[in-house]
């Protein structure tokens, strides 16, 4: 029997990977795919495919030191109210591209902080999606909110737009923790927003948790869980923190000694899989938690859980129409992503395009290997002889694949005539597992986030 803990060991003190909210990552977009592909790909969205949103809203009144998203600071409302006035501009372009009310199955507001915009603005971004979409009478409407940022207008007006969702970013609560990463954000004022958010009409909520920031230990992570058990949230995620300061340069103000190492980590990550588990969650995926009775938790007991560029999802619209600077689009055909710069996305909006400025087109290959990783990140599972023949390939085309898999992960992966199972039930080697049917990895000099 291969001893397991040397092997495991190794495996940990790999190279950082991508967390595989894509297939290539999106580091290797490129702008051989812009505009024309863009459009061409929205007029091929047949009538009768429902299609989901995404709006990206980059505004932040405080610019938190770990974020390595596409945010901007203001602490006026002036480039919020010109930004939605472009957004309302990209919406009806979109919807001319498709040439018809395209049903809509899910709408998702993400950023920055969606809930900075007021709430006659929010009032007016809805108004243009349901006019220029045909939006489903049960589609899912969800939204990130920053506790600090919201009231009740702004909890009225989402009310009002038919939330069904919303997901409360707290990272954790330990003072010394919030202090170094620039998050400022009490437990009392979080209780209300999650109170509050169910009051009006979300009947799931998750809650943003992140372990390996700096100054967090077994006793802050643990109090943080504690904490957030008590507000009984439907779903809980909890990521583990890339410190890629070559990419994000507010981690900059991070010290580099004040982050766990990677036995820390991995102790850190076995806590919250611990107290969530002992708390009645059940594990979703790499990094989500949800009550039994949650879609989420559903849809990964029945093996349809997806996962898009915001994670793990119940929605598998092969369709996600991405609007606002630096948004995400995923087609059969490919992926999309519109300028991140909010400056070129308005140029290109003002101009009459469609703000596309890179992306990738998937061949036969990277849609099988697409869905091999696909499988592994949300089944911790894959079924290589039929994946690959429903894409033209057969298992020998993976061989080389197999070998490396076979030669490293030892006992951590069972293999049974191509069918591949990690056997670590908290998926902790997923990533890695993901990582070896990547054919981008060895051809990208990216420093990814640790894969635990």
């Amino acid at each position: 029997m291969t001893d397991k803990a040397p092997i495991a060991n190794a495996l940990l003190r790999r190279a950082s990977v991508p967390r595989y909210t894509s297939y290539p990552p999106a580091n290797h977009f490129t702008a051989a795919v812009g505009p024309d592909s863009h459009a061409a790909w929205l007029h091929a969205v047949p009538e009768d495919q429902p299609v989901s949103v995404y709006l990206h809203v980059p505004f932040c009144r405080r610019l938190c030191h770990f974020c390595a998203c596409r945010t901007q600071g203001t602490l006026t409302d002036r480039p919020i109210d010109d930004y939605v006035t472009r957004l309302g501009m990209e919406i009806w372009r979109v919807a001319g591209m498709l040439g018809r009310r395209q049903r809509v199955s899910a709408i998702h507001f993400g950023g920055g902080t969606p809930t900075i915009l007021r709430p006659d603005l929010l009032k007016t971004v809805n108004r243009d999606l349901r006019a220029a979409f045909d939006v489903a009478e049960d589609a899912e409407i969800s939204v990130e909110v920053d506790p600090t940022e919201i009231d009740d207008a702004r909890l009225d007006a989402l009310a009002a737009m038919g939330l069904t969702r919303a997901s409360i970013g707290v990272q954790d609560f330990a003072p010394e923790v919030q202090n170094a990463i620039g998050r400022a954000q009490t437990v009392e004022v979080t209780a209300w927003a999650a109170a509050e958010l169910r009051k009006r009409g979300a009947a799931s909520l998750n809650v943003d948790l992140i372990y390996g920031l700096p100054f967090q230990t077994s006793a802050s992570l643990r109090a943080t869980l504690e904490t957030v058990k008590e507000m009984r949230p439907d779903r809980a995620a909890i990521y583990g923190y890339a410190h890629v300061p070559q990419m994000a340069r507010r981690q900059r103000l991070i010290p580099p000694d004040s982050l766990p190492g990677p036995a820390e980590r991995l102790a850190l990550f076995e806590i919250s899989q611990r107290m969530l588990a002992w708390a009645g969650y059940k594990p979703v995926g790499i990094d989500h938690f949800a009550l039994p009775e949650d879609a989420l938790a559903v849809a990964a007991r029945e093996g349809r859980l997806a996962r898009n560029f915001q994670g793990y999802t119940t929605d598998v619209s092969p369709v996600l129409i991405g609007l606002g600077a630096s948004a995400l689009s995923k087609f059969p055909q490919g992926h999309v992503q519109n300028a991140a710069a909010s400056g070129v996305w308005a140029q290109a909006i003002d101009g009459g395009r469609l703000a596309s400025a890179r992306g990738f087109a998937l061949g036969p290959e990277d849609r099988c290997r697409a869905e091999i990783i696909d499988r592994i990140m949300c089944d911790f599972a894959v079924d290589l002889p039929e994946v690959a023949s429903r894409h033209g390939f057969d298992l020998g085309h993976f061989a080389p694949e197999i070998a490396r898999v076979t030669a490293r992960f030892g006992d951590e992966v069972a293999l049974d005539h191509g069918r591949l199972r990690l056997t670590a039930s908290d998926g902790r080697f997923a990533r890695l597992l993901c990582a070896e049917f990547d054919g981008f990895l060895a051809r990208s000099d990216t420093q990814y986030s640790r894969a635990v």
